[in-house]
């Protein structure tokens, strides 16, 4: 399974505003310099996050982006589905039953193929794994350093 390059940045910008607390909205403009990235891309990758319901961007000078709810409230699946979609990583076709070893099956057919249902364990795993850790546990995680990224955080507003 590969996921796109947004949802890691999604989930710095969410693990960065949640360490801002109640600051006011981070400009897209000092967000995506903190990241050195391009406005547009960044925003392009925020606003799926901002329609789910996990950050809000408020418009004009003082506007900005900040997290729709405490850390705590947001999954790192929510983050995932908002950018990725609620996809499965799996999709069986039922290869097995084509050809002419498939033709003259009987039931043998009838229940999933052990692949697939391998593959559906595996993904449900991953997904509870995703479901049960929030942006506060990321954040919470982070490595001794980053007190001194958090206070350079704080300076996004100045």
């Amino acid at each position: 399974m590969r996921m796109g390059e947004g949802v890691e940045w999604g989930l710095h910008c969410c693990v960065t505003l949640g360490w801002l607390d109640d600051a006011a909205p981070v400009s897209i403009r000092r967000l995506a310099a903190r990241f050195d990235l391009p406005q547009e891309y960044l925003k392009k990758r925020l606003q799926p996050l901002a329609r789910a319901g996990i950050l809000t961007s408020a418009p004009g000078v003082r506007g900005g982006w900040s997290l729709a709810r405490p850390p705590e409230k947001i999954t790192v699946m929510e983050v995932v589905t908002a950018l990725e979609g609620p996809l499965e990583a799996f999709r069986c076709t039922e290869i097995r039953q084509r050809g002419a070893g498939g033709r003259d099956a009987g039931r043998e057919f009838d229940g999933p193929c052990g692949i697939s249902a391998l593959m559906r364990r595996a993904e449900l795993a991953w997904r509870r794994e995703l479901a049960g850790t929030t942006i506060a546990d990321l954040m919470e995680r982070a490595p001794e350093g980053a007190a001194r990224t958090r206070r350079n955080y704080a300076r996004l507003n100045d």
